[in-house]
């Protein structure tokens, strides 16, 4: 619930707090006092979108303070919007984007205007209200079908995309053929290109590497005083006095491991000499294979990875224009399976759905009792779609005969604006049960209602406060008896500025308030006492 709501520099509010209450609280005030500015004021601390224009004239920012109670626990809520358009939001402190605070302040309050009996006359809303009635029994069926429809909508995009690129394809098939026999005749293999540029290279330097080899190899081997006959000699030498020290002898073990190292090398010169052919057109044949492969990568990828990889791809759609025929059958009986799926889904989900409109209707019509529809009919109608969509076969639209022998119509035919205003409260104090939400905002839910109904409205509004906290403006004196705290609105003006004021009102003083929405500003005696009589006559019922 909410307990408080700080408001600064909002439109032509300066600077002003009220704290709610459990129960129902009244707001009222004159025709232009600035009773929505308030409701507008916590409807952006409930995370609707800010603008600018919300910022006092010379004020460079307007803040919106609230502090609540959301499943046990303190909630404190920020909003800054400044003139220049930026918009921050806080919760708990906290930095937070306009989609977390939405979210979070969805579970705290649900505000309701006279935008929302234009919504219910709307019939593709009609649909949502029977889902979320009985949300425990209708989601089971409702993710069923949902899963049953991603599948078939899968298959059938499939099948459309295979049809509308048919002759495309046809085009493409002597392409892709010569693409798959240019690759194929490649013989392409993983790191082959690597392979060549290494042989090439070796290749093109093969007599300086011969050369080179050769020197050293000589030095070793085959010069009259090469390296491992000298060496050789020493080790013999030393290997002859090595019993006389422990020293020599380390020093003799260090040579042979030496000279046994370096005779290893020797041999591995030996057979990379040997091994070295050079051939020009070898040369001509790595080059020109690497070239091939090259000129492979620039049409079909930058690897041969890649290469292969696109061979894959156009193979695989080859088969598939090859075999338009057996993939279209496929595809097409794929399809008529995953409809005959969705089919009962749908009509599984239709089930749920009809029982839970059962319901819904009892509820709702019994709300109306209440709300004196005393000889109201309203019905929730099914009618199938010709098509399933995506949220089911169904097209539902509630029903009203207002007055007894007439037919049932749509709403929007025979609804007038009062007796929209209270099937919206009957459904409001329905849903609330069901969604749990604490706080319930009402801004003029009595539009259109006067006399007798406005006190069954009044008397309903206090009933639905029991269970929740219902915050609610209103101009009828009727309404405003039944609440439990009562706040008034004004409007003050000085030479060149105008403020408005919230005030909490003590009993007398709610009692003037009422007796001023009764007789206008003259408050008598008379209209005090018939004011005191409508919070009398609230408390008894």
């Amino acid at each position: 619930m909410i307990h408080h709501i700080s408001i600064r520099n909002f439109a032509i509010i300066e600077n002003t707090e009220i704290d709610f209450e459990d129960g129902l609280n009244i707001i009222t005030g004159e025709t232009g006092s600035g009773k929505s500015v308030v409701i507008e004021a916590v409807s952006l601390a409930l995370g609707s979108r800010a603008d600018s224009a919300f910022v006092r004239h010379g004020a460079s920012k307007a803040i919106v303070e609230l502090a609540g109670e959301l499943d046990g626990e303190e909630i404190i809520i920020s909003r800054e919007v400044s003139s220049s358009g930026k918009n921050l939001c806080r919760l708990n402190g906290q930095l937070v984007t306009l989609g977390q605070l939405s979210e979070t302040c969805r579970r705290l309050a649900d505000i309701h205007g006279q935008y929302d009996n234009q919504s219910l006359l709307n019939p593709e809303n009609h649909l949502q209200l029977v889902d979320s009635f009985d949300r425990q029994a209708v989601e089971p069926a409702r993710e069923a079908f949902d899963c049953a429809y991603r599948q078939y909508l899968d298959v059938k995009n499939r099948l459309s995309d295979l049809m509308s690129k048919e002759r495309d394809n046809r085009k493409k098939l002597d392409f892709y053929r010569f693409e798959q026999n240019e690759i194929e005749k490649a013989e392409l293999r993983y790191g082959e290109d690597a392979e060549l540029s290494e042989r090439i290279n070796l290749l093109q330097n093969s007599e300086k590497i011969f050369a080179a080899i050769e020197t050293a190899y000589r030095l070793l081997n085959e010069d009259e005083t090469n390296a491992m006959s000298c060496l050789g000699t020493g080790l013999h030498a030393l290997q002859q006095i090595a019993s006389y020290s422990d020293s020599i002898r380390t020093v003799s073990e260090e040579f042979a491991d030496l000279y046994y190292r370096l005779e290893d090398v020797s041999s591995s010169l030996r057979e990379i000499r040997d091994s070295i052919t050079f051939t020009p057109e070898e040369l001509d044949l790595a080059i020109a294979r690497l070239s091939l492969i090259e000129n492979l990568k620039k049409k079909y990828g930058n690897s041969i990875e890649e290469i292969l990889s696109y061979y894959d791809e156009i193979s695989e759609e080859l088969n598939r224009i090859e075999n338009f025929d057996d993939v279209k059958a496929g595809l097409e009986k794929e399809c008529k399976e995953a409809l005959s799926v969705l089919s009962e889904k749908a009509r599984q989900l239709s089930q749920v759905r009809k029982a839970a409109a059962a319901k819904l209707e009892e509820a709702i019509s019994r709300e109306l009792h209440d709300l004196n529809f005393q000889n109201a009919t309203l019905s929730i109608a099914f009618t199938p779609l010709k098509d399933i969509g995506p949220d089911g076969s169904d097209n539902v639209e509630i029903l009203l005969s207002a007055n007894r022998g007439e037919p049932l119509k749509p709403l929007v035919k025979v609804a007038s604006g009062g007796e929209i205003s209270r099937i919206m409260l009957a459904i409001k104090n329905i849903t609330g049960t069901f969604d749990n939400i604490p706080t319930m905002i009402f801004d003029e839910i009595d539009a259109g209602i006067s006399g007798i109904t406005a006190s069954v409205v009044g008397r309903k509004l206090h009933q639905i406060s029991e269970n929740h906290q219902i915050i609610c403006i209103t101009h009828l004196p009727q309404i405003a008896a039944a609440g439990d705290v009562h706040y008034r609105i004004r409007k003050e003006e000085t030479e060149d500025r105008t403020f408005t004021t919230v005030q909490q009102l003590s009993r007398e003083e709610t009692i003037d308030e009422i007796a001023r929405l009764l007789g206008g500003e003259n408050i008598t005696e008379i209209t005090r006492q018939s004011a005191r009589e409508l919070i009398e006559a609230s408390v008894r019922n």
